[in-house]
């Protein structure tokens, strides 16, 4: 039986289409099954149709900046616990 906690790992897969017929109908069997993993999915897919409609825009320069600074420490973190 899928868990809630299996759906959710396989989610991206699914919405993409990419899993293969047995785990595409464990899926389905349970959003079927379960409303709010159903609730997940179609709230996901509908997230996805909007965006891929829209016009792709720029982050302001200040912000991608802060974003970079914030992603760069975050990796400098993660290689310095691997080290310890």
């Amino acid at each position: 039986m899928l868990t809630c906690k299996d759906f959710l790992k396989e989610l991206s897969d699914y919405l993409d289409e990419n899993v293969d017929k047995e785990v595409l109908a464990k899926l389905e069997r349970h959003i079927t099954e379960c409303p709010n993993c159903w609730v997940i999915a179609d709230t996901t897919r509908k997230t996805i149709r909007v965006y891929k409609g829209m016009d792709p825009h720029p982050l302001p320069i200040d912000v991608e900046s802060r974003l970079m600074r914030a992603l760069e420490k975050k990796i400098a973190a993660g290689k310095s616990e691997r080290t310890t």
